[in-house]
């Protein structure tokens, strides 16, 4: 769970500056030590962030055999982890900088994903209010920009 972002305490304690929650060093640190995890986190050793704005994060991740389904495609379970993971970094680079915990997340799968095709995962902040943030995070293939996935997370991240 995107809990692994939050819990090396980079996250609460390393604020940036110019009022952003995280500054882009401590973003990048925290996604470093998730995927560094020996837990179920490892499956995404391979994604890259490639850009962060406020409450907008961009990852990529080129499809390898150990993200597959029996098909050889994208399997759905971790298409899911990186729609939880990628929105939960997205609300880190907010001016809160609160991870949260999930209380709904639904996907929509649209195509497939093969065997060494990059995928860019796009997370973006709809909105963060006092308690509940929404975010919207989409899949594509890059090189063609057909969408894979669509997902739609909401979190919790009041006190």
């Amino acid at each position: 769970r995107p809990a692994g972002l939050l819990s090396l305490g980079v996250a609460v304690a390393a604020r940036g500056s110019a009022g952003m929650g995280l500054s882009m060093e401590s973003l990048q640190a925290a996604m470093r030590y998730m995927l560094e995890s020996q837990g179920f986190d490892r499956v995404l050793r391979k994604m890259k962030l490639i850009s962060a704005t406020p409450g907008k994060i961009v990852c990529e991740m080129k499809v390898e055999e150990e993200h597959t389904n029996r098909g050889g495609t994208l399997h759905g379970g971790l298409t899911a982890t990186l729609v939880d993971v990628v929105s939960t970094a997205a609300l880190l680079y907010t001016e809160r900088a609160l991870p949260g915990v999930s209380v709904d997340m639904n996907i929509t799968y649209t195509s497939a994903a093969k065997i060494g095709e990059d995928v860019l995962i796009t997370a973006q902040i709809l909105k963060q209010g006092r308690n509940i943030a929404f975010a919207s995070v989409d899949l594509t293939n890059k090189a063609t920009g057909k969408l894979i996935a669509q997902g739609r997370h909401t979190k919790y991240i009041g006190n």
